[in-house]
């Protein structure tokens, strides 16, 4: 591991309260989800151009035919995926939203076990049912306050498949290309398809208040570039494993930042329940963190 004047762990921690700040924006916009979204891919967008004209643009020659193509399925997953997500927050708690689109990695060793035939470990399976039950118990709560609640769970967990499938359909794509080019790019094919689709819905793209632009711009500046830029800086610093574990700790932070800023109350059963997912997902991260290291250690064996 190398070293760092900086301290990794802060930046760390810096990055996690800044994507904690994604749904307390959405909560306080009066704005549509999809315009809520366009906006802050667009804006991030334009914040990104000036550095990928000048450093990254001829990476473009790099893109094959399936690139575009998976790059197009990746871009309309994640325009959904904030649909979804936003529109959940209309419904639901920032702390049940957050908590249930942290079953992220769970949906992704799903995923790769359907479409690139992973086995499960007895540990996932474990982890996969913690997680369930996790849901299940935040679930029920929220149905007990309301059938809206139970909608906005809903939406929040089709959010979560959905990032899920922007993350494996774009796994190929970006081997090839650098984070930028690659960030750029979707975030272009989705901005398109949010626009679309908040075209053919009829939804205003304006004009709106200057407050509501304000937190158009903070959307992108905050937990979407300075939240996943420090992110991906600490790779550099600190394993995968440790950076996904600290992500956990993101609806922790929304749900505090909602408590004193929104003053949303936080029940015991998402308490209970957020407690059970988090755990889960842990104990999923680990055991995945031991099988790579493990696979390793063959790789280097059989190279001897």
């Amino acid at each position: 591991m190398q070293e760092t004047k900086v301290n990794p762990y802060l930046v760390l921690a810096i990055g996690v309260i800044s994507v904690s700040t994604s749904a307390i924006l959405v909560k306080v916009s009066n704005s549509e989800a999809g315009v809520l979204a366009f906006y802050r891919l667009f804006f991030t967008i334009l914040i990104m151009t000036p550095l990928f004209l000048l450093k990254y643009v001829h990476e473009l020659k790099l893109i094959t035919k399936s690139d575009w193509l998976y790059s197009i399925i990746a871009g309309i997953f994640l325009a959904f995926h904030f649909i979804l997500w936003f529109e959940s927050l209309n419904y639901t708690s920032v702390a049940s939203s957050t908590v249930l689109v942290t079953l992220q990695p769970l949906f992704a060793f799903i995923g790769t076990y359907l479409f690139f035939k992973e086995t499960f470990s007895a540990k996932a399976v474990l982890s996969g049912i913690l997680a369930i039950i996790g849901s299940f118990v935040i679930s029920w709560g929220d149905f007990q306050v309301s059938g809206q609640a139970l909608f906005g769970d809903i939406l929040a967990l089709l959010g979560c498949a959905l990032v899920t499938g922007y993350l494996l359909f774009g796994q190929t794509v970006r081997r090839r290309l650098s984070l930028v080019t690659y960030t750029y790019l979707v975030y272009a094919i989705s901005s398109i398809v949010l626009l679309i689709y908040v075209v053919l819905k009829g939804e205003s793209l304006g004009p709106f208040p200057v407050e509501e632009w304000i937190y158009f711009i903070l959307l992108a500046i905050i937990p979407t570039l300075l939240g996943h830029t420090l992110f991906n800086w600490s790779l550099k610093w600190l394993s995968t494993s440790t950076i996904s574990m600290a992500i956990l700790f993101e609806p922790i932070g929304a749900s505090l930042l909602a408590y004193y800023l929104l003053s949303e109350t936080i029940t015991w059963s998402q308490i209970i329940g957020g407690s059970i997912i988090i755990f889960g997902v842990s104990i999923f991260l680990l055991e995945e963190r031991r099988v790579r290291k493990i696979y390793k250690q063959q790789i280097k064996g059989a190279n001897l």
